[in-house]
């Protein structure tokens, strides 16, 4: 059995399109367990199993989906996996997980576009029920790696990358493979086996790290005057608003068609050269 753990957080609209694209990829019986924070009440039967307690962080609803399972489960070779609400298989996936987790406890995404993040990303994940038990695996943030720019940072899945380091744990990478436009976080497909759009569940503030970090600066973000020591908290906020509202309009013409098509993807994944690249890529590392 494949145990699917995700979260859809104020919003339905990714619903459908995930389970379509579940059903159309994943051969072997599944299971779906979602977290569904203040998002409109779903027919009975849309997943196996959900739960809608206002809890804020994403690292915690998916360290408590995982332990549902592990309970829920009756096997420890059962797969599992994590998956954003916004991302789904494009690609016939049970084969490449079937042969990699012989090899591999462990495999994620890794998004090193994103200022050289290489922890294990949860937007797709896939172990073992029992591995997963035997590390406690963790979601949350927390262990810090140092960026291309030099600093120090943690996000989700510092923790389960420390664990993975403790344990000498060889994980595989999932690296990104194409890009649906020239945004390098979001909008990307992973091993051509995995869609992460990215920007899903955040209209108000759809900005990445590399957003930021190389956010040029206006005319029009420089014509304004306030006191020295507010100019730059001030300036940060209207780079963000000015970014999420132009993310947004293309994160929301790619839904369109996505919705349209349902072959949109077909086309754009090859079936052959994304996993020689990441091999090469995981032997560099």
């Amino acid at each position: 059995m494949i145990h699917i753990a995700t979260v859809h957080f104020q919003s339905d609209q990714w619903i459908q399109t995930q389970l379509a694209y579940l059903r159309k990829h994943i051969a072997s019986p599944f299971r779906v367990y979602a977290w569904l924070n203040d998002v409109p009440a779903v027919p009975p039967g849309t997943f196996h199993y959900s739960c809608s307690e206002p809890v804020t962080a994403h690292a915690v609803k998916l360290n408590l989906l995982a332990d549902l399972i592990y309970f829920d489960s009756n096997r420890e070779d059962d797969i599992l996996i994590f998956l954003d609400g916004d991302a789904f298989p494009v690609g016939d996936i049970g084969p490449f997980l079937r042969e990699k987790l012989k090899t591999h406890k462990l495999i994620a995404i890794q998004r090193l576009e994103n200022n050289g993040d290489f922890q294990p990303h949860p937007c797709f994940c896939a172990t073992t029920v029992g591995f997963w038990r035997s590390i406690k695996g963790d979601w949350k943030e927390g262990y810090e790696w140092q960026t291309k720019t030099g600093k120090r940072e943690t996000d989700v899945g510092g923790n389960l990358l420390k664990l993975l380091l403790d344990n000498k744990v060889d994980w595989y990478p999932l690296l990104r493979t194409q890009s649906l436009t020239p945004h390098p976080v979001f909008f990307g497909i992973y091993a051509d086996l995995i869609y992460h759009h990215g920007a899903g569940f955040r209209s108000k503030d759809a900005v990445s790290r590399f957003d930021m970090i190389n956010a040029k600066i206006t005319i029009a973000d420089k014509a304004f005057k306030i006191f020295p020591w507010r100019y730059k908290r001030v300036l940060r906020r209207r780079l963000r608003k000015r970014i999420s509202g132009e993310n947004n309009l293309v994160s929301e013409g790619i839904f369109k068609k996505i919705q349209d098509d349902p072959r949109y993807f077909e086309a754009r994944v090859k079936s052959a050269g994304s996993e020689s690249r990441n091999d090469a890529e995981h032997c560099a590392r």
